[in-house]
């Protein structure tokens, strides 16, 4: 069964607590803090292969999560990093979060960390000083990612097949390659993408044949809106259109506005055009027809007849000189593109961005915190220990919060809310 979208819910480890504790030996007098730090938690990577072509397996597996990291333990013992949850997905995967894409998997081997696991708390041998001697002082792990992904599955192939229902697109694929689609005289037989490697002279020709498109199909009309992703990631697409066609010139133009409602990035791609099913149609008409299209495309015709295997290995010559140039020239642009990423530039914005925080007044002695640096903080405060919470206190006073507080209006007893966490300006 071919599915190309799925839903999982993804959730990466959550770090370990780490853990106050002090030595307790024969013969060490006054042993200092030695509780160790909690481990990392194990991170969801996506790893992209060739031997998959389907999402089925995320409908039966909708839940993703990776291993928790232990929390420390005593002699400065580092709890243990949670194991990472390594998930294979179909080349040509692109995994979105809230509808952005976040990852594009489309190399064999190519692994991403979809949701990364949270930082292992500190144990209170991370907190000795030379004023602090003996804290009793340690931090919660952080959550890790947590979301739902949507995710879909663009085919790749070198050769994308397009043309109205019942062009001969199945019948091309069958011929040129060991693909079996379903084959019948009537339209929407193909119901799902195909896909079948064609071999031409020493190359091959990986070839997508997706169901036909029709009039309004970027709108939803018939099949074609849910599977023309299938065709944005082909180096050349071959436009079919069957020679019986009333008017070829209007059938060409009605598929290629399709095409680029739905990208205007895929009309400008590598484009043959063959008429399909012309064994036993006078020649004199099979010309009448290519001439038509030749007034409203300037891309190579050929007359074709895939039953009769009629100019078939012509068009696949064809089709690999037009992906090698594609390919050829998608490299140089990467290089080229690479070439300038390589250039070093100094900002500040990210740094400025991790420091930022603003306050905001709720209501009567209620005031709320936001700033991605301070709600790390309170995420990692275990507020069971009061010199945790006086260590936020004094995070606070140190970042210039405790005096915008104050500003606004805030008193000793007035309730903080950072995050989940609520407490306190001064201890009570």
């Amino acid at each position: 069964m071919f599915v190309d979208t799925a839903k999982v819910f993804i959730q990466a480890g959550k770090g370990g607590d780490g853990i106050v504790s002090f030595r307790h030996e024969i013969y060490v007098d006054k042993g200092g803090p030695d509780g160790g730090d909690g481990g990392r938690g194990g991170d969801v990577v996506f790893e992209a292969t060739k031997d998959l072509n389907t999402l089925i397996d995320f409908r039966y597996k909708p839940e993703l999560k990776a291993k928790n990291g232990q929390s420390g333990a005593k002699r400065n013992c580092r709890g243990k990093t949670g194991e990472s949850l390594i998930v294979k997905v179909p080349m040509g995967t692109v995994v979105k979060r809230n509808g952005e894409q976040i990852a594009d998997l489309v190399d064999d081997g190519q692994q991403v960390v979809i949701a990364r696991g949270g930082d292992g708390g500190f144990g209170n041998a991370h907190f000795k000083s030379s004023t602090r001697q003996a804290p009793k002082i340690s931090e919660l792990g952080e959550f890790g990612d947590t979301f739902e992904a949507e995710l879909e599955l663009k085919l790749l192939a070198d050769v994308g097949l397009i043309g109205f229902p019942n062009a001969g697109k199945s019948t091309f694929l069958s011929v040129i390659s060991n693909a079996r689609p379903e084959i019948a005289d009537y339209q929407f037989t193909t119901l799902t993408p195909n896909l079948g490697v064609a071999d031409v002279d020493d190359s091959t020709l990986l070839v997508a044949d997706i169901p036909g498109l029709i009039e309004g199909a970027s709108e939803g009309k018939g099949l074609g809106d849910a599977f023309l992703r299938h065709v944005e990631r082909t180096s050349v697409l071959l436009h079919l259109i069957d020679v019986y066609n009333d008017d070829v010139a209007k059938a060409y133009q009605t598929i290629r506005q399709e095409l680029e409602k739905y990208s205007p990035e895929l009309v400008k791609r590598p484009e043959v055009v063959a008429l399909t099913k012309v064994e036993g149609m006078d020649d004199e008409l099979i010309a009448m027809q290519s001439t038509a299209l030749s007034e409203v495309t300037s891309s190579p015709i050929f007359a074709i007849s895939a039953q009769a295997h009629k100019g078939v290995m012509d068009v696949l010559r064809v089709l690999v000189e037009k992906v090698a140039s594609y390919r050829a020239e998608e490299l140089a642009a990467k290089e080229a593109s690479d070439e300038d990423d390589a250039v070093p530039t100094i900002t500040l914005g990210s740094a400025a961005k991790s420091e930022a925080w603003r306050v905001v007044k709720l209501g009567e002695n209620v005031y709320s915190v936001h700033g991605h640096k301070i709600e790390k903080f309170a995420r990692r405060t275990n507020f069971e220990q009061f010199q945790s919470i006086n260590r936020l206190r004094d995070i606070m006073r140190k970042m210039g919060i405790t005096h915008e507080l104050m500003r606004q209006g805030a008193i000793g007893e007035s309730s903080i809310r950072i995050g989940e966490a609520e407490f306190t300006l001064v201890e009570q």
